[in-house]
């Protein structure tokens, strides 16, 4: 025999899978629907619709105005050399008339020249106008946008309820009671005098007090075993109250038989 045979067999761990139903149609996981994946498309678009639109309003505007600033002074430069070329040509036609004729142009050479320049200044204008698509798109690329990184303690622990919550109540650690007295001594009482065991005081939960406002005296924290000792002999015994019964009745004493 092998030691391998002599060794304890453990039974196989079984692992249950729990898959939860559709939250919407409320169909078995196995069924694989999609109303899930199509209802987070539609939370997706409302969304983005209640957060973006007033993003997109703000860029799509931005880029208008400086694509449409851009087209006017193009095609002022473009306007501003065709009138210059416009005016050199008037200048020759009347050169000419004068050297010619002794006259200023004929009416049809200045109306033929301004016709021109009419033709010029429209495809001028019209070339402006077709440049837009590339200056659009020259705008639409210096928009930045910027996602945090997936490390940053934003997208990490994220200020919603659903997760905080929990993280929150598990950093404030549960309720201890304070430590017991060393040495075992206990605070002399009436019921400890006639033989009646049990706790001398007891320690109640406080409540939590508002922000800024101080805590009332402790009646019920621990004390040194020479401590109420001397508290007992300044107090008169007349007028001497204990712990046990500020915080709880007195107990009722055992009769002797």
């Amino acid at each position: 025999m092998y030691a391998k045979e002599y060794r304890d067999r453990k039974p196989a761990r079984k692992i249950i899978r729990m898959d939860p139903d559709c939250a919407i149609c409320h169909a078995p996981a196995t069924a694989g629907c999609d109303c899930e994946a199509q209802g987070l498309e539609v939370a997706i678009r409302q969304a983005e619709t209640r957060m973006m639109t007033s993003i997109y309003d703000d860029i799509r505007n931005w880029v208008r105005s400086h694509a449409r600033d851009y087209i006017l002074s193009y095609f002022e430069l473009l306007k501003d050399r065709r009138m210059q070329a416009h005016e050199q040509h008037i200048e020759r036609v009347t050169a000419q008339a004068f050297h010619y004729y002794h006259a200023p142009p004929h009416p049809s050479d200045v109306a033929a020249a301004q016709a021109t320049l009419k033709r010029g200044i429209d495809e001028d204008w019209q070339s402006s106008v077709q440049r837009y698509p590339e200056v659009l798109e020259y705008y639409f690329s210096l928009v930045e946008l910027m996602l945090p990184n997936d490390n940053d303690p934003m997208v990490r622990d994220p200020p919603l309820s659903a997760l905080s919550g929990s993280r929150k109540a598990s950093r404030r650690g549960p309720f201890t009671a304070p430590a017991a007295i060393p040495n075992g001594t206990a605070t002399p009482g009436p019921s400890s005098a006639q033989g009646v065991t049990g706790p001398i005081y007891q320690h109640y939960p406080r409540e939590a007090l508002p922000r800024g406002r101080t805590p009332p005296p402790s009646l019920c924290r621990p004390r040194a075993a020479g401590e109420h000792r001397l508290l007992e002999n300044a107090v008169r015994p007349s007028a001497r109250i204990h712990h046990h019964q500020l915080l709880h009745p007195p107990t009722i004493l055992p009769t002797e038989s």
